[in-house]
């Protein structure tokens, strides 16, 4: 890296020849383009690699949801970039296949909101999933208005059901109706509570793996 005075041009951003101009640290700077070379990656790049990948095919259907209630930015880090970070370091295991989630380990909230207390979930008919928690309206920060969400996701369809306002924390009990394509398939199943008109979110539970009737 070269730095230069400005002459009669001044300085100049972008590629000329095999010079790339810029700016860094209000200095104008020269770089040399890196050489092209036929770099192989090492066996721990390239899982690594791997395990990214993953991570972002699962979480991408979903980025609206991890960017709501997903823990609080951190500087330049999203509410996404956290829900990676995590997942890429807790939630993802070896398979004969390569990688795959360990969904027991998926978090898709995380805050200090109260959580679930109690939790159980039952398949019925019609595409249906029940749902029944404990009233812990009032402890710490949790409201009888905090909002029941489900995250369901179907790994042979590779496709995610959502529903952030299923029911208030008060009800104690709730149902969702999947769409009739998800009939005859698994899913596995995370629920959590949100507090309207915030990012406030309790780390979510995971509920199971239930066959759609």
């Amino acid at each position: 890296m070269a730095i230069f005075e400005k002459g009669i041009l001044g300085g100049f951003s972008g590629k000329v020849g095999n010079v790339v101009g810029s700016r860094w640290r209000g200095k104008d700077v020269m770089r040399s383009l890196p050489q092209r070379g036929n770099y192989t990656p090492t066996a721990k790049q390239e899982e690594q690699r791997k395990k990214f990948k993953t991570v972002i095919s699962f979480l991408t259907p979903i980025l609206s949801v991890v960017n709501m209630y997903f823990g609080n930015k951190q500087g330049d880090k999203s509410r996404y970039n956290l829900a990676a970070s995590y997942h890429l370091r807790e939630a993802v295991i070896a398979s004969g296949l390569g990688y795959a989630m360990d969904y027991t380990k998926v978090l898709i909230s995380k805050g200090d909101l109260r959580g679930i207390d109690n939790g159980a979930m039952t398949a019925a008919a019609g595409q249906t999933l029940n749902f029944t928690w404990v009233d812990n309206s009032g402890q710490g920060n949790a409201t009888a208005f905090d909002e029941f969400m489900v995250v369901a996701y179907a790994p042979d369809l590779n496709t995610f059901y959502t529903n952030l306002a299923v029911d208030t924390r008060d009800a104690t009990a709730a149902s969702v109706t999947l769409p009739p394509f998800m009939a005859g398939f698994e899913v596995e199943v995370w629920a959590s509570f949100n507090k309207p008109g915030t990012h406030q979110a309790a780390i979510s539970t995971y509920m199971g793996m239930a066959t759609i009737l």
